[in-house]
């Protein structure tokens, strides 16, 4: 790891878009109240899903754990684009034409959508229409490239290859999506939010949901928080980035979850504008943000699975030494990391949660392209709840018939997770307690494996490190200073606390016997 850019990252990591938005101020639930639709999650998918169906005439409460768009939509690189490298030809194989048509409808519609909104609502979140491009440094990417151009063309999209790009970058060829655009997301989604309390309609902070209890044979059900607080609804929306129910649906067997990272750098030389990805691995991204302090360039990549990092650390450093290789005294001036829920085929499950239940609701799989998802997302609930049917609900559907295609991306997966909770159980934890200052780590304590962290004025923080959710053993994630679940995606705080579920339950706390 760089020693200079370790010693550069003074302080925990920190979203650009968290520390530049003026959050709203929503009350807990704390009385029962009853509304047409309950939206479980207050991200961009939420927060919009229940903009649109108050809009609609729908009485609506959009009910967040934590605080509103903190989660995802707060750690995001917030490109607003149809152009998800190459999901194209990849639909087209699993699904035929008519799914990739759908694809590409929706998150088309998506983005013009999100400015008719931005402009209508006079939101001032930096919006701006911005060509989007996948670049491959490699010949046998070409092809490829091309391909996806072809098809996405006949869809609908201003798509074509060509063969350099304005980054100082190496570059064989590119794929152009033109009129893409990009924003600030929270500034933009904490718009929405502002519209929907009132005549009936309501947002709460701070109200885990933990139970979904169908009264009347699921024509009505009653969202219940931890200490009891209720909201009854006639329908549900489920839009916590990774499902928090899992009483039918399994759908913990059909996602994963990856943590990938961000540096926000200021350089002196101004950006060429447009938003970048990389065809291959290692994956790299690119984009800029007018800022305060001068013009920001985002650069992402480094992923991996939740949980299974080493030194997480290392990834900030490695993308602040490529940084600072492609822009000449490149600064960085923020940093942060996020968690994306993924599909076993790229395609997001939206829509009805089961088959059999016609009043429940699933948004979750966007992947790392939430942005277009989301309003897309909000778009097909909406049109299901009103009208019962959607022009895109077949590509989306939670149920699609597409286990063939996917069934190699199950299998892995699952092994992984297997594999995951058998190590997690028979990995030996340090016997030696001694822990310092800012330092965590697995223990033995009592008789029994202990998750300890000592913050730096002393205090020892000691807790289970069994997942709440489905028993896995949680690893310490020494950048975010989090306990992190390697086979579902749950985080908790080193005291315990839920940061994102599916858990839905804290950690038990450890008490020393000395």
């Amino acid at each position: 790891m760089s020693e200079v850019h370790e010693e550069r990252f003074t302080g925990p990591p920190q979203s650009y878009w968290l520390a530049t938005a003026r959050p709203g101020d929503y009350p807990a639930l704390e009385e029962e109240v009853a509304v047409d639709v309950g939206i479980i999650g207050g991200g961009i998918a939420g927060i919009t899903c229940g903009y649109l169906l108050k809009e609609a005439g729908l009485s609506v409460a959009v009910i967040e754990a934590d605080r509103l768009a903190g989660g995802a939509t707060g750690h995001t690189t917030a490109k607003i684009t149809s152009q998800h490298q190459l999901i194209y030809s990849k639909i087209k194989q699993a699904m035929g034409t008519e799914a990739a048509e759908q694809y590409a409808d929706a998150n088309e519609t998506a983005i013009r959508e999100i400015e008719e909104l931005v402009n209508r609502l006079q939101i001032g979140c930096d919006f701006s229409r911005q060509n989007a491009y996948v670049y491959t440094k490699r010949d046998g990417y070409i092809k490829k490239l091309e391909e996806e151009a072809k098809l996405a063309s006949s869809l609908g999209i201003r798509a074509s290859v060509i063969d350099k790009i304005d980054l100082p970058l190496d570059c064989k060829a590119a794929l152009c999506y033109e009129g893409q655009a990009q924003f600030h997301p929270l500034k933009y989604v904490l718009t929405l939010a502002a519209k929907i309390p009132g005549r009936g309609s309501y947002v709460f902070e701070q109200s885990r949901i933990v139970d979904i209890d169908d009264e009347d044979k699921k024509e009505s059900f009653v969202l219940k928080t931890a200490d009891g607080r209720r909201v009854k609804a006639q329908k549900v929306v489920i839009a916590t980035q990774y499902p928090c129910y899992n009483k039918a649906g399994l759908y913990f067997s059909r996602i994963y979850t990856e943590r990938s990272y961000v540096v926000a750098v200021k350089t002196p030389e101004p950006y060429p504008g447009g938003m970048y990805i990389t065809a291959e691995e290692p994956g790299r991204s690119f984009r800029f943000q007018p800022a305060e302090e001068g013009e920001l360039v985002l650069v992402g990549g480094e992923h991996h699975k939740t949980g299974q990092g080493e030194d997480t650390r290392k990834h900030y450093a490695v993308l602040a030494d490529y940084a600072a290789g492609t822009f000449s005294g490149a600064e960085v001036c923020y940093r942060w990391s996020t968690q994306d829920c993924m599909t076993l085929d790229g395609v997001p499950y939206v829509g009805h949660f089961l088959p059999s239940t016609p009043n429940l609701f699933l948004v979750t799989g966007f992947g790392k392209w939430g942005m277009t998802n989301s309003m897309a997302s909000a778009m097909i609930v909406r049109d299901l709840i009103i009208k019962n049917e959607s022009p895109w609900q077949y590509v989306y559907n939670p149920s699609r018939q597409t286990v063939a295609a996917s069934a190699k991306t199950f299998v892995v997966e699952n092994l992984n997770v297997a594999a995951e909770l058998i190590k997690g159980k028979l990995n030996q934890a340090d016997d030696n307690i001694e822990i310092k200052p800012g330092e965590g780590k697995v223990i033995m304590l009592n008789g029994q494996k202990t998750g300890a962290f000592r913050d730096e004025e002393g205090t020892l923080h000691l807790v289970d490190t069994t997942c709440t959710h489905l028993g896995c053993e949680l690893s310490w994630n020494v950048a975010e200073r989090s306990w992190d679940c390697p086979c579902h995606g749950s985080r908790f705080t080193c005291e315990g606390d839920i940061i994102t579920g599916p858990a839905v339950k804290k950690l038990k706390k450890i008490e020393r016997q000395d």
